[in-house]
């Protein structure tokens, strides 16, 4: 038997959406099977808390449950008042039942009940006389996975194919712009429908690795850029990375470390079709094993040249 899903994410009845997404996404990732393999109980844990997700990160499901409506796997639970009130309550010669409020399609099991239509109301052979015939159809459960892409590929765009099992899998296309975390919904390629009803989706959280070089803020990137003392203090054109390819840039004269500059409509793409803007920080760097020509010359520089770039500081 399923458990309570608020019990099963360590969530109160109460918990905001917010509060269910943060629990989902902990769980998930520490008993997800890609990091647990060959762990039986694991990969158990993972549907158990993908299933309770699923019924609780939909408000329209969520509702249902807390009104007791749907059980913790998400199948109707009997009303069976309503069916008491149609018998007892129908109105004068039609003491004990009433087709008031019962769908077309319903008709035939209620003559087939009472004798109309040719039934017969003993039954036939078989089937008591209040036998119901009932068909359900229910959607396919909604079904969870996880998927790792570089950090370019969120960037840029890319087309990745998620291997489910050996012969299955899902070509997943990755909307330029994606953030780490953001979850992907593939329109029924989740579970098989009951009844002939329709298949669930396919619940895709896509996780971004991180890059050597550049770091996202938003829709902004971030990289930090080494240049020569010769490149800092005459400044000049230099080949900056970016995620769509190297562009030129201009450093200016007398640059520090530290020194930032900006790369207009360099950064990740918006849901409006702008950009983010890219922020290029300067690093100056000496010569790997030092440069003896540059040490002659700053030695007979510096005295003549004096400043104190920590003046700012004060005395301690």
């Amino acid at each position: 038997m399923a458990r309570n899903p608020y019990e099963v994410l360590g969530v109160a009845r109460d918990a905001s959406e917010d509060d269910i997404r943060r629990a989902y996404r902990r769980l998930a990732k520490q008993h997800h099977p890609d990091l647990n393999p060959g762990n039986k109980e694991a990969e158990a844990h993972f549907k158990e808390v993908s299933a309770a997700n699923d019924l609780l990160s939909d408000a329209a499901k969520r509702a249902r449950y807390d009104r007791g409506e749907i059980d913790e796997s998400g199948a109707e639970k009997p009303q069976y008042h309503a069916n008491y009130r149609g018998f007892a309550e129908g109105p004068d010669g039609a003491k004990y039942y009433t087709t008031e409020g019962v769908a077309p399609e319903d008709l035939d099991d209620l003559f087939a009940i009472f004798g109309g239509r040719g039934g017969n109301f003993g039954g036939t052979a078989g089937e008591g006389p209040f036998t119901r015939r009932t068909h359900v159809r229910m959607r396919g459960a909604d079904q969870h996975y996880m998927l790792t892409i570089d950090f370019l590929e969120a960037i840029n765009g890319a087309k990745k194919r998620l291997q489910l099992a050996p012969d299955k899998s899902l070509d997943v296309t990755i909307p330029p712009g994606l953030r780490d975390g953001q979850i992907l919904r593939l329109k029924e390629q989740g579970g098989d429908g009951v009844g002939g009803g329709p298949r669930g989706d396919a619940l895709i959280e896509v996780h971004v690795a991180p890059h050597a070089l550049f770091r996202r803020d938003g829709d902004d990137i971030h990289v930090e850029l080494p240049v020569t003392i010769a490149e800092a203090a005459l400044g000049g054109k230099i080949s900056v990375p970016t995620p769509t390819g190297a562009v030129t840039m201009t450093v200016p004269a007398g640059s520090n470390s530290g020194t930032r500059l900006r790369l207009r409509g360099k950064g990740a793409p918006k849901a409006d079709g702008s950009h983010g803007d890219e922020y290029v920080t300067l690093k100056v760097v000496l010569p790997d094993g030092g440069d003896k020509a540059l040490a002659d010359f700053l030695r007979d520089w510096a005295p003549k040249h004096p400043y104190d770039p920590r003046r700012a500081m004060g005395s301690s």
